[in-house]
């Protein structure tokens, strides 16, 4: 993984180092989530561009039956694929489970896999970039080497979280949680923002705190965190190594979020830096 992403980031970055401006979200952090998603589960980039797109308006909660019917036949057409040419990736190790899941179903385990690793992934990397370039703790620790990216990251998943709000449950019976009634059988979401941030649990240290919700808990806690940790903290490294004097192009009380139940997501983070030649890229040891 660390390979995957090192190469992928290069690449990215070497596209628009020597401009000297970039949108850290459409330039960085989405295409690279997606790439990496993309290369785990075999994907083709046509394909994977309109599964991440489809995504994006589920999460939206705009044109989301829309999204999630382009979402569904990029995956079918993915698995028509995969079926027709295996290949050393999940979806073929998918198809060749016992289980012997059928179309439908594959297409319910790859919305969870692509759900989870773009959306979210992004906008850790986003969250987090944004702490770094605005909280002068960060900013000199991070860049100076005093903090390390993983604390930036923590603070970000208890006071930020990309996932605001998921994880729905079910109540089995009627249940009384603080004066309400939660009905039998209906989603009830749970707002992993607000768990992390009451004044209770919450006490302002997050070096080497790791005690917040933003993965869930439980047997169904998301069981890709250290994935995600390696992705988001590899993509932040790479990006301050190679522009280390990079800087927001706006004041960050203009920058804007986007609308959505369930993400906490910036419509964008415009950032300057000085024009720096292009990267050797350790992988494939060209530029």
């Amino acid at each position: 993984m660390h390979t995957t992403a090192e190469r992928i980031a290069v690449s990215l970055i070497n596209t628009f180092c020597e401009v000297g401006t970039a949108d850290l979200i459409s330039q960085y952090a989405f295409p690279l989530s997606s790439a990496v998603v993309n290369d785990m589960l075999g994907c083709p980039a046509q394909i994977g561009q309109r599964v991440a797109s489809g995504m994006a308006a589920v999460f939206e909660g705009i044109e989301a039956q829309q999204g999630m019917q382009m979402f569904s036949e990029a995956i079918v057409e993915l698995i028509a694929l995969k079926r027709a040419q295996p290949g050393d990736d999940i979806t073929t190790r998918m198809l060749n489970h016992p289980a012997e899941l059928d179309d439908m179903e594959m297409v319910h385990q790859m919305a969870n896999l692509y759900g989870g690793g773009i959306e979210p992934q992004q906008n850790l990397i986003i969250n987090t970039l944004l702490l770094i370039l605005t909280d002068d703790r960060f900013a000199g620790g991070v860049l100076g080497g005093g903090l390390a990216t993983r604390d930036a990251l923590d603070e970000v998943l208890f006071n930020d979280p990309p996932f605001a709000n998921h994880c729905p449950s079910y109540p089995r019976q009627p249940s009384l949680i603080d004066g309400v009634w939660l009905p039998a059988h209906q989603p009830v979401i749970i707002s992993m923002a607000g768990c992390n941030n009451d004044p209770a649990v919450n006490i302002g240290e997050y070096k080497g705190n790791r005690s917040h919700l933003a993965w869930g808990a439980g047997p169904h806690a998301c069981p890709a965190r250290s994935v995600a940790y390696l992705i988001a903290q590899d993509a932040i490294d790479q990006l301050l190594d190679a522009l280390p004097d990079i800087k927001l192009a706006v004041p960050d009380d203009q920058l804007t979020w986007r609308p959505g139940p369930f993400h906490r997501s910036l419509t964008s983070l415009p950032v300057v830096f000085p024009k720096s030649p292009p990267l050797m890229n350790v992988v494939t040891g060209q530029t």
